[in-house]
């Protein structure tokens, strides 16, 4: 099921990052313990970056008629401010390749 999340991290005196965004509860609970790289979002030499916790995601809604209703409106990569999914670090996987 789908919900409306917002996300929050407090970033000291540099500043704080967050966003509104819907995603299905098994993506948040797969993106939980991930690592997050934001970059320098809050200005040169910020690079901010950290473990995605549960703490930092707060259920705002799963009404899912108002869930549709923003789907309709707004883009998959979130309502408002940042989605966190989108700055998931991706581990790299290297295969082997058999000549």
């Amino acid at each position: 099921m789908k919900k409306l999340y917002k996300f929050f991290w407090d970033c000291g005196r540099i500043g704080a990052i967050d966003g509104l965004f819907i995603a299905d509860e098994q993506t948040i609970e797969n993106a939980i313990g991930k690592q997050v790289y934001f970059g320098e979002i809050l200005g040169i030499y910020s690079e901010v970056y950290g473990e995605l916790k549960a703490k930092d995601l707060r259920c705002m809604s799963d009404d899912q008629n108002l869930i549709k209703a923003l789907e309709l409106v707004f883009d998959s990569d979130g309502l408002s401010g940042y989605n966190p999914l989108c700055y998931l670090e991706v581990e790299e996987e290297w295969l082997d390749e058999e000549e």
